[in-house]
């Protein structure tokens, strides 16, 4: 059965499915986190708390991507390129450990108000 999680940002719900990774394992059992976000582009991250070594990650991702970002022991919610993306291309600031996938269509995103952000198990 897919686990899947939701992302509560102001008034606005998104949710993800999780991968079958150990990344994914750790993020699941460490629900629920509650804490304030940031943007750097089209990307929304976030401190967990959770260090991880997740091995090698990812250098460019897809739009809608759910990452784990080992500098900043952050999850990141790639909703489209960020300040050093190439042309056609989503590029973190490093490599990311890609963990699950936004359901719904990313763009999303971009309307979302506040500072805060709460993720929790889907029921």
């Amino acid at each position: 059965m897919a686990r899947r999680i939701v992302f509560q940002i102001g008034s606005a719900c998104f949710t993800a499915t999780l991968d079958d990774t150990p990344v994914a394992d750790a993020v699941w059992d460490a629900l629920p986190v509650a804490t304030h976000f940031s943007t750097w582009g089209d990307e929304i991250y976030f401190d967990t708390g959770l260090t991880l070594d997740p091995g090698p990650g990812r250098e460019t991702v897809e739009l809608g991507d759910v990452g784990y970002w080992p500098p900043g022991r952050a999850l990141c919610l790639f909703y489209g390129p960020t300040p050093v993306s190439g042309r056609d291309e989503i590029r973190p600031a490093s490599p990311v450990a890609v963990f699950g996938r936004l359901d719904g269509d990313p763009n999303a995103l971009r309307k979302v108000t506040g500072t805060t952000v709460r993720v929790s198990r889907a029921v």
